[in-house]
C-alpha cells in the first residue's frame, strides 16, 4: 500500500518561510507524479504544485516566485519550500502520488497523505 505522510507544517508570520516534506514509502519516485494541494474547509481543494517523474513542474500563479518543489528520489521525499508566505496560503497542504500525469492535473489521484496544517498570521 502507497503511503505518503506530511511534515513541516505550522504557524509563520507574513513574509515567513516554511519547507514541507513528503514522505513516500512502499513505491518509488521513479514511476509516480508527486503534487502538493491545499484546501481551507469550506472551500475546493487547490493543486499547488507538482513534480513529475520525469522532473517536469507545475506551480499554480498563485504560488509562482514564491513556492519551489523538489524531490530526492535516493531518500523517496519531495518537498515544497514556501517562501514570502502570505495570510492567504493558509491552508492544510497535502501531498498526493499519482501515475498518470493528466489525473495529478486534475487532482485525481488515487494515493493521498493525511495533510499538515500551514498557518500564516501575526
Amino acid at each position: 500500500q502507497v503511503q505518503l505522510v506530511e511534515s513541516g507544517g505550522g504557524l509563520v508570520n507574513p513574509g515567513g518561510s516554511l519547507r514541507l516534506s513528503c514522505a513516500a514509502s512502499r513505491f518509488t519516485l521513479d514511476y509516480y507524479n508527486i503534487g502538493w494541494f491545499r484546501q481551507a474547509p469550506g472551500k475546493e481543494r487547490e493543486g499547488v504544485s507538482y513534480i513529475s517523474f520525469t522532473d517536469d513542474l507545475y506551480y499554480a500563479n498563485s504560488v509562482k516566485g514564491r513556492f519551489t518543489i523538489s524531490k530526492d528520489n535516493a531518500l523517496n521525499m519531495v518537498y515544497l519550500q514556501m517562501n514570502s508566505l502570505r495570510p492567504e496560503d493558509t491552508d492544510m497542504y497535502y501531498c498526493a502520488a499519482e501515475r498518470e500525469i493528466g489525473r495529478i492535473l486534475a487532482g485525481q489521484c488515487h494515493h493521498w497523505g493525511q495533510r499538515t496544517k500551514v498557518t500564516v498570521s501575526s
